[in-house]
C-alpha cells in the first residue's frame, strides 16, 4: 500500500551540494579569496582589467576541475595530457565538470575549417553519401582530409568476429591529390634557397639551419650525388634533379646511415607542414620570402577530388554547400525532404540554426578556422555545447560579447540563459553592462589592478552591485553623451571600389585629422573595409588583436624596447656590461638558460615545466643579482608593475627618462597593472592590442587604425582610452577605430556604419555622418542602439 508523502520530509542529502565553495585562493594576485558560487545559476565576474577575475575563474576553479577529471583517466591516457599543478587554494568544494569556452584562436592547420571544428561537415558528408547523385562512395569519399588508398597483397580485414583475407584493398577519400586537401599549392622561389653562383663548398645554401659543417648541409655536400665544388648553376639536369627532387633513399653519408632526399621535399616537410604562427621569427621570415601560395588549379580551392565535386543533391555539390553562407545553407537544408535521413537532416538543421542564432550566419563552412577572430572562435566553440545532452556542467566563458554589436549581445545573453536553464552552472568573465544585467549572482573583484586588486569587493545581485559603491557599481549606469561640437577634418582618405570579402563595390571618404569610428553588426564588412582597403605601412599604423609573435621568453619589457634603457642604467650604475642584465644573454642562469623554469620534453607525451631550483625562477645568475640600481636588483625591477616602475624610474638614483617615456605610454593605454617581466603568452587579446598601441605611439605614423580597442576594458577604463584617443587626434594624428562600444561611437567626430546585415546581407554603407545625426535619424540598427544608450 502506497503512503502519502510527509509534508515535513527532509531534502535528500545529495541535493544539499548546491554551492561551489572557494576558500583561501591565492593564485597570481588573489589575496586569500573566499567565496561561495551558486550552482545552476548564471554568475558574472567583473572588475577592472587585472583585478584577478581570470585568476579566480580560469586558474583556480576551472583548472582544479580539469585536473581532477584528468586524474580519473588511466596512466596511459594521462601521459597524453598536459600536467597541471594544483592551484594555490586551501579548499575547493562542490566542483563539477568544467568546460572552458575561451578566446584562444583555433589552430591554423590549413585543413581545419569552421565545418570540421563543429559536426556540420561530418553530417554533410553522410548526407551526400546517402543522397548524392552519382554516388561516389561512403562519407569518407566526401572528406577533403581523407586520401584515396589502393593496396594489394594479403590483407586481413576484421569485422566483428569475421576475418576475411583480401588480395586488394581500396579506400575512397575525397582529398584533392594535387594540393592534398589544403586548397592551395605552394611555389618555392629557388633563389631564396641557394645562391646558384656558388658551390656547396662555398656555402651556397641560404636556408635557416643549413649552415656549412652542420648535418643538414653535409647531407648534400657529402652525398656523392652532386659535385660540391661545382657552382649550382653549372649542374647537369641529372645533378639538379638529384639535388632538388630526389626520392627519400637510405645511404651512408660521412660513415653514418642517413635518409637522403631532394632539397624541395625536405623543405616542404620541415617548414611548410608546420603552423607558420608557431615558428621562430627568422624561420617565419624565410618562409614568407621563399614560399608563395596559389589556389590549387585542379580543385579550384575546394580541397576536394573530382569525384566528390561531381556528386550533387538538387544541383548542389558538397563543395558548393560548404562555400555557401551558413544562413543560406540552413535554408537549403530545410528544403530537403527525405524520410530515410530525417533524423540527420534535423540534427544538421539545428547545428546550422545555432550558427545563425549566435550571430555567425555570415560564415561559410569552408572558412579556415585559423582566420576567425578570438570572439568568432569562442562562439564557434560554443555551438558544440548548445546541442549537448550534458547537464550539471560548469561552463566558463571569457568575455563572450567580444566582437559583438549591441544588437547581437541580446542573442548571446539568451544563449547563456539557455545553457543555465538546462541545469548548468554558467560562469562568465565580462565587462559589458548588458550581460552583467542578466546575472543571477555577481562577483566584483578589485578594487584596483595587479597588487592593488585580488580581493572580492562585492558579492550579490545586480541591484546590490548598483548601490554597492564599488568601481563597477559606480560606473554601471554610465552613459556617454553625444558631443555637441565635432572636429573639422583636415582632409580625406578616399576608398574607391572596395570589394574585399563581402564588400559591394564600396566608395567612401574617411575623414582625416579626426576620430572616425567604423561600426556595424558582426560580419557586416568593417574589418574588410578598413584592413582590406587601407594597407598598413608608410604613414599608416595598423593595430589589431593578432597574437604578438614571440616566445615565452618575451615580455612587455623586451617587446616595447623598455629593457634597453633599463639595462644601460644598471650597467652605468655598476660599471659593468649591459649584456649581464639580459636573461637571454650573458646574465642568464646557466641551469635554465634564463627561462626561469626547466622545460622537460617527454617526446610523445605532454611536456612538464618546473621552477628552476638554482635561480628560483629569477632567470639571472646569482652574481648579477648583486648589482643594484636604486636599491633593487634586475629581477626585482622586472617583477614590478608598470605603475610601480613609473615611480621608481621617475626620480632619485634610478631616474631614467628613456624608460619613463615608454612606461608612461603603457600606463596611458591602461596597462599599469602588468608586470614588466610577465610572459607575452599570458596576455589576453585586448592586452596584446593595447601593448601594440603603446609601442606604436612612439612611431611617426600619421594614421592610426585600431580594431576594437575596448576589448577587455572595464567600464572605468573606457574613459581613459577615450582620453588617449583624443590626445592622439589633438597631436595631429588621424584615428580610425573599428568598434561596437556605444561610448566610443558617441565620442566620435564621424561615424561610418556598415550593414544592413551580415555576410551577403551587409557590405554596404548604410550611414555616414556625425553621431548626433545617427541618433536623430535612427535609420540603422546601430542608430537605434546608440539612441537608446545615450537616452535620447
Amino acid at each position: 500500500m502506497s503512503k502519502a508523502p510527509r509534508a515535513d520530509k527532509q531534502p535528500h542529502p545529495a541535493d544539499r551540494h548546491d554551492l561551489i565553495r572557494v576558500h583561501g585562493a591565492r593564485e597570481n594576485n588573489l589575496k586569500d579569496v573566499s567565496i561561495e558560487i551558486p550552482k545552476r545559476r548564471l554568475t558574472v565576474f567583473t572588475g577592472v582589467s587585472g583585478s584577478g577575475k581570470s585568476s579566480l575563474v580560469f586558474d583556480t576553479i576551472a583548472a582544479e576541475s580539469q585536473r581532477l577529471i584528468n586524474e580519473t583517466y588511466s596512466a596511459f591516457v594521462q601521459g597524453f595530457m598536459p600536467t597541471q599543478a594544483r592551484p594555490e587554494v586551501d579548499v575547493l568544494d562542490g566542483l563539477t565538470t568544467a568546460i572552458i569556452v575561451d578566446q584562444q584562436r583555433m589552430g591554423a592547420d590549413p585543413r581545419s575549417t569552421v565545418g570540421t571544428a563543429t559536426d556540420a561537415n561530418a553530417m554533410l558528408r553522410i548526407l551526400f553519401s546517402r543522397l548524392g547523385k552519382p554516388r561516389v562512395g561512403p562519407p569518407s569519399a566526401y572528406a577533403f582530409n581523407v586520401p584515396s588508398v589502393k593496396a594489394s597483397g594479403a590483407i586481413t580485414v576484421e569485422r566483428g568476429d569475421k576475418k576475411t583475407v583480401r588480395a586488394t584493398f581500396n579506400r575512397t577519400g575525397g582529398m584533392c591529390p594535387h594540393c592534398e586537401g589544403r586548397g592551395a599549392v605552394s611555389d618555392i622561389d629557388l633563389s631564396q634557397l641557394y645562391d646558384d653562383s656558388k658551390s656547396l663548398d662555398e656555402g651556397a645554401l641560404t636556408i635557416p639551419g643549413y649552415t656549412p659543417g652542420g648535418w643538414n648541409y653535409r647531407l648534400y655536400s657529402e652525398s656523392g650525388l652532386v659535385d660540391p665544388a661545382k657552382p649550382i648553376r653549372r649542374y647537369t639536369k641529372k645533378e639538379l634533379q638529384a639535388f632538388l627532387h630526389h626520392e627519400p633513399t637510405r645511404m651512408k653519408i660521412a660513415g653514418i646511415n642517413m635518409t637522403y632526399e631532394g632539397l624541395i621535399p625536405r623543405i616542404q616537410k620541415s617548414f611548410l607542414a608546420k603552423d607558420k604562427e608557431g615558428m621562430q621569427p627568422h624561420i617565419r621570415a624565410f618562409v614568407d620570402r621563399a614560399v608563395t601560395f596559389t589556389t590549387c588549379p585542379e580543385c579550384d580551392g575546394t580541397r576536394l577530388a573530382e569525384g566528390a565535386r561531381s556528386s550533387k543533391i538538387k544541383r548542389i555539390s558538397i563543395a558548393d554547400a560548404c562555400a555557401m553562407q551558413i544562413s543560406d545553407l540552413a535554408t537549403w537544408v530545410r528544403g530537403l525532404e527525405e524520410p530515410s535521413v530525417a533524423p540527420l537532416l534535423t540534427a544538421l538543421q539545428l547545428t546550422l540554426d545555432s550558427f545563425v542564432e549566435i550571430g555567425l550566419g555570415y560564415l561559410s563552412l569552408d572558412r579556415p578556422a585559423g582566420t576567425l577572430s578570438g570572439g568568432e572562435a569562442q562562439r564557434v566553440k560554443m555551438i558544440r555545447h548548445l546541442g549537448s545532452s550534458l547537464t550539471d556542467v560548469t561552463y566558463v566563458f571569457d568575455e563572450p560579447t567580444v566582437g559583438l554589436h549591441p544588437h547581437d549581445i541580446q542573442r548571446m545573453n539568451e544563449l547563456l540563459l539557455q545553457l543555465r536553464d538546462k541545469g548548468n552552472t554558467v560562469l562568465v568573465v565580462e565587462h559589458k553592462p548588458e550581460t552583467i544585467a542578466i546575472a543571477d549572482h555577481v562577483v566584483d573583484l578589485g578594487p584596483g589592478a595587479g597588487t592593488a586588486g585580488g580581493t572580492v569587493c562585492f558579492e550579490g545581485t545586480v541591484d546590490g552591485l548598483r548601490t554597492g559603491g564599488t568601481v563597477t557599481g559606480r560606473h554601471f549606469d554610465d552613459r556617454a553623451s553625444v558631443k555637441d561640437t565635432v572636429r573639422e577634418p583636415t582632409g580625406t582618405l578616399e576608398i574607391r571600389g572596395a570589394t574585399t570579402h563581402n564588400l559591394r563595390d564600396v566608395d567612401v571618404d574617411v575623414p582625416l585629422g579626426v576620430l572616425a569610428v567604423v561600426t556595424g553588426v558582426a560580419g557586416s564588412g568593417k574589418s574588410s573595409l578598413v584592413h582590406g582597403s587601407i594597407p598598413a605601412g608608410g604613414d599608416v599604423v595598423s593595430i589589431d588583436q593578432s597574437p604578438i609573435r614571440g616566445s615565452r621568453r618575451s615580455n612587455p619589457a623586451t617587446y616595447t624596447g623598455l629593457l634597453d634603457p633599463i639595462r644601460k642604467a644598471f650597467a652605468k650604475a655598476n660599471g659593468v656590461k649591459p649584456a649581464l642584465f639580459s636573461a637571454n644573454s650573458e646574465g642568464a642562469c646557466p641551469t635554465c638558460n634564463g627561462a626561469g623554469v626547466i622545460y622537460t620534453d617527454l617526446g610523445m607525451m605532454a611536456g612538464v615545466s618546473s621552477t628552476c631550483e638554482d635561480c628560483e625562477g629569477k632567470r639571472f645568475q646569482a652574481s648579477v643579482l648583486e648589482y643594484l640600481l636604486g636599491g633593487r636588483d634586475i629581477s626585482e625591477v622586472l617583477a614590478m608593475s608598470v605603475t610601480d616602475a613609473v615611480e621608481f624610474f621617475g626620480s632619485g638614483e634610478a631616474s631614467t627618462p628613456a624608460a619613463q617615456r615608454i612606461l608612461a605610454r603603457l600606463a596611458d593605454v591602461g596597462l599599469g597593472y602588468l608586470s614588466l617581466g610577465q610572459p607575452l603568452t599570458t596576455l589576453s587579446g585586448g592586452e596584446r592590442q593595447r601593448l601594440k598601441l603603446a609601442t606604436s605611439m612612439g612611431e611617426k605614423g600619421g594614421v592610426y587604425i585600431l580594431d576594437e580597442p575596448t576589448t577587455g576594458l572595464h567600464l572605468a577604463d573606457v574613459e581613459q582610452l577615450l582620453g588617449l584617443l583624443d590626445r592622439l587626434v589633438d597631436s595631429g594624428k588621424s584615428v580610425i577605430v573599428v568598434e561596437h562600444h556605444q561610448a566610443v561611437m558617441a565620442h566620435a567626430d564621424w561615424i561610418i556604419d556598415l550593414g544592413p546585415g551580415a555576410g551577403h546581407d551587409g557590405g554596404t554603407i548604410v550611414f555616414e555622418g556625425t553621431p548626433a545625426d545617427l541618433v536623430a535619424a535612427r535609420s540603422t540598427l546601430t542608430g537605434e542602439h546608440l539612441a537608446a544608450y545615450v537616452g535620447v
